[in-house]
């Protein structure tokens, strides 16, 4: 009689799955908290509009004080500003409030990654929206081929390495002299006047935008955003990554599926990438229990029988993370008096009416 033979162990049961004992809650935190930062943009848009309509009618019915907070929109005066105070050590007092937040989004990428993108940045979530509209509609998010991927992906970086040189090589007397024009003066009203004013090439270009946002998830911030190029760069150094336990990792690629970015997040122990946003997707994705973290460098453990322990942070840390960064440096630069462009009602008398006739002055 023939001895029966046991059948060889199936690969893919090689490693035990250890679910998760609580739900992810990340991606519910982030929404509720990019959610929170499109109501405060959208009260300040209002509140600008609102300051810009009151100059525009020669002074009359209602008025209410500028927001500084609409500097936030002005990402090359922010440089500009960043540059002045490196070379000078004074705060600029034209669009001081554009540096003050540039230099929070910045410090929110050493710390957090490019968690800026991902938690705050309102065009970020607009894009998001987008993309899962276009789900919705279409079926599915379209990705294009990895050589078409790259090539698209250089544009930040060109479009970021071009507003660099433009400010790079600026004088103190060049970059005070341009603040200080009609047209340094009301950036902010020339670009609300862009969006009311828009015209049909504008609109062309701004729809095909929305189009391909649908299409391809992201499309703005991965291939055309140099603001959020910037933040990647500098995000490079963040000592937060997404951390993955190659023993609790089952191999079942999730979290690559739902990268927007595409990363191999499956196949790589840390994400180093300049791509990654610390969305959490990844993490909220993974089925087992702390294959993925988003974590700082792990340390040596305190017990014996672990040689290593990672000190992962919360959706609800990054969160508070966030605010603390954001908020402290607004109320700093409300404390020191560095927050808002202190200008006479009768300069912006003279000036916003006539914001569409004022040109650049190198033209």
């Amino acid at each position: 009689m023939a001895t029966a033979v046991a059948p060889p162990p199936i690969p893919t049961e090689k490693k035990k799955l250890h679910r998760r004992t609580a739900p992810d809650r990340s991606q519910t935190i982030r929404h509720w908290v990019q959610g929170a930062f499109v109501v405060l943009n959208a009260v300040i848009g209002i509140q600008f509009y609102l300051w810009v309509a009151y100059y525009e009618r020669g002074g009359t019915g209602l008025y209410v004080s500028r927001p500084a907070g609409a500097e936030g929109w002005l990402p090359i005066a922010g440089l500009m500003n960043l540059k002045y105070l490196a070379l000078t050590g004074h705060v600029p007092q034209v669009h001081p409030a554009a540096m003050y937040l540039l230099g929070a989004f910045l410090l929110m990428s050493i710390l957090l990654k490019k968690a800026f993108c991902s938690w705050l940045c309102p065009v970020g979530t607009f894009s998001e929206f987008l993309a899962a509209l276009g789900r919705r509609i279409f079926g599915r998010n379209m990705r294009p081929w990895r050589w078409a991927d790259i090539a698209l992906r250089s544009l930040k970086y060109i479009l970021l390495g071009l507003f660099v040189a433009a400010v790079t090589f600026m004088s103190v007397e060049a970059l005070e002299g341009f603040m200080n024009t009609p047209y340094g003066l009301l950036a902010d009203v020339k670009m609300l006047n862009f969006f009311r004013d828009i015209g049909l090439i504008g609109a062309i270009v701004l729809g095909l935008l929305v189009l391909l946002s649908m299409l391809v998830q992201n499309f703005w911030c991965r291939y055309l955003c140099p603001y959020g190029a910037l933040m990647g760069l500098v995000s490079f150094f963040s000592p937060v990554k997404i951390r993955r336990d190659a023993e609790a990792c089952i191999d079942c690629g999730k979290c690559a599926k739902v990268c927007p970015a595409a990363l191999k997040v499956d196949q790589l122990i840390q994400i180093s990438s300049v791509e990654c946003s610390a969305c959490l997707q990844c993490v909220a994705a993974c089925p087992a229990e702390d294959a993925l973290q988003f974590a700082l460098p792990p340390r040596a453990a305190a017990k014996p029988a672990q040689r290593w322990y990672r000190r992962s942070l919360s959706p609800v840390t990054v969160t508070c993370a966030i605010a603390y960064l954001f908020f402290g440096v607004v109320l700093f630069a409300r404390a020191t008096g560095h927050w808002k462009t202190d200008l006479p009602r009768d300069v912006y008398m003279q000036l916003v009416p006539r914001a569409n006739q004022l040109t650049h002055p190198g033209t």
